[in-house]
């Protein structure tokens, strides 16, 4: 009954090879015993003469300028990172400095692997549209070689009824670049609290640091923590601790003249240096105002963490990372406002029951409130949100992926009651959306996944990834998908 609701739309998105950054390359450094092979290489190309120089970097320039925005920029930027090899760096001319960075740096295709798992939020940018549009921002998780994964985006046009135009994607990526941002005392004493790192380093740290403060009065505290504690035998790695922890928060900007599709959010601390997985953008609203709020999984190749971000205009960016117990496992997602004074999300923090989650004055996520469990044929494996709660007159509207026999994915969805969003007060029965025969093959098959859609004019919009091969789109009104729901069991709403 349920699989006739969703209809799906031709336009679809597909990875893009030519899609590339440009990256640091160090020989030596990708073999399984790290040796790097830096100095030698430099004092290769110091020992080109002045027209072999010219030409190669002419030549570099040729085949890559188009690719990338400011090129020489990244070849300077590496150059500078690698200088210190070179025992007489003045007296290499430009063009040479320049033909290092070179050499040290390669192309990376963001997306050459698969392009999966959007979300989809209202677009910073509203003008210039016609009756019934709306320009909508999507976020991609985009994987590319050795399954490192970032978040890109799109734009594109929803409406009137169930047009749909997504606009180009052409054009050099720009990494953001690392900028300073106003750490929050509390989710330094959260980290700490939840790494279990409590002694007199840290109480005496958190006693002199500000509500909201910066690298330099953070590295000033440590500078003057009196000899006696760091003379203690956990003294150094307590500094370590702190720094690390404190690192986790960050923010990163982009151009203003980038277009959001050019914008790439690129890992930039260890935690998530094997990826930025499946952001969930959501559209939060307060008393302050909109702003956008996501949340994604941090991979650093043995560990996951959540992180949110944070960003009124999708060209900068906060990051932090999420603590208590909430916030354990994937998919956490955000609820769009606050619902009795209390920020909520949901979440899955035993892998596989949604629940839901409130974060306390401590700045922690607390122990969920079970949801929704494992229950039917379809989604007997584990069950998860497919994005932040939408809100319509019924209900808060939860899309869900479930996971059944041969780990195949599909999406369902059930209402949780507007004012105590504890209780779940009618389920779809059955799959809202299941792989078809389109669908089912790809990098990773038969799933479709979606991490948000929206409402837009009594039509719900889900951007859903299949098989991470591409991105499809379905389409779905509101009150047909609320009037095939049937009601819960009055048993407090709770299926866990």
């Amino acid at each position: 009954m349920t699989g006739t609701l969703a209809v799906r739309h031709g336009v679809t998105l597909t990875p893009d090879p030519r899609r590339v950054i440009a990256k640091l390359f160090i020989p030596g450094e990708d073999a399984a015993v790290v040796r790097t092979r830096a100095g030698a290489l430099i004092d290769r190309v110091a020992h080109l003469d002045d027209e072999e120089t010219g030409r190669l970097l002419r030549d570099t320039f040729d085949r890559f300028g188009a690719r990338h925005r400011d090129l020489a920029g990244t070849f300077h930027h590496h150059y500078d990172l690698v200088r210190h090899r070179i025992a007489r760096a003045r007296d290499l001319s430009p063009t040479t400095r320049l033909l290092v960075g070179a050499y040290f740096s390669h192309e990376y295709a963001v997306e050459s692997a698969a392009l999966c798992n959007p979300s989809m939020v209202a677009h910073p940018d509203q003008t210039n549209l016609d009756a019934g549009q709306l320009r909508v921002a999507i976020s991609l998780r985009q994987i590319g070689e050795g399954h490192l994964s970032s978040i890109g985006f799109a734009t594109a046009i929803v409406g009137p009824g169930r047009r749909l135009t997504v606009a180009d994607r052409s054009g050099p990526l720009v990494v953001g670049q690392r900028t300073g941002v106003r750490h929050r005392r509390d989710l330094l004493a959260a980290g700490l609290a939840e790494e279990d790192w409590d002694n007199e380093v840290t109480a005496t740290v958190l006693d002199a640091l500000p509500d909201r403060y910066d690298e330099a009065a953070f590295e000033q505290v440590l500078g003057n923590l009196p000899p006696d504690l760091l003379s203690r035998s956990t003294g150094l790695d307590t500094l370590e601790h702190l720094r690390r922890i404190d690192a986790a928060s960050y923010a990163t900007t982009f151009p203003a003249d980038t277009a959001l599709h050019e914008r790439v959010l690129w890992p930039a601390t260890p935690a998530e240096s094997n990826g930025m997985e499946d952001a969930r953008f959501v559209r939060f609203t307060d008393e302050s105002g909109p702003v956008y709020r996501a949340t994604y999984t941090a991979y650093d190749g043995r560990r996951i963490a959540t992180r949110a971000l944070a960003s009124t205009d999708l060209r900068r960016f906060e990051v932090t990372p999420m603590r208590g117990p909430g916030a354990r496992n994937k998919g956490v997602a955000l609820f769009p406002r606050t619902v009795g004074g209390r920020h909520l999300a949901l979440c899955r923090a035993d892998g596989e029951t949604i629940g839901l989650t409130c974060l306390d004055g401590d700045n922690r996520w607390q122990e969920p409130t079970p949801l929704h469990a494992p229950r039917d044929s379809w989604e007997l494996i584990q069950v998860g949100n497919c994005g932040s709660p939408i809100e319509t007159d019924a209900g808060w509207l939860v899309l869900t992926h479930g996971v059944g026999p041969m780990r195949r994915y599909a999406v369902g969805a059930f209402l949780l009651d507007l004012h105590r969003p504890e209780r779940v007060v009618a389920q779809l029965p059955g799959a809202l959306l299941s792989p078809d025969t389109a669908d089912r093959d790809g990098y990773v098959p038969n799933v479709v996944y979606s991490c948000g859609g929206l409402v837009h004019a009594g039509e719900l919009w889900l951007p859903y990834g299949a098989s991470d091969a591409r991105v499809g789109f379905a389409t779905v009104p509101v009150a047909a998908l609320v009037a095939a729901m049937v009601e819960s069991p009055p048993s407090g709403g709770r299926d866990g």
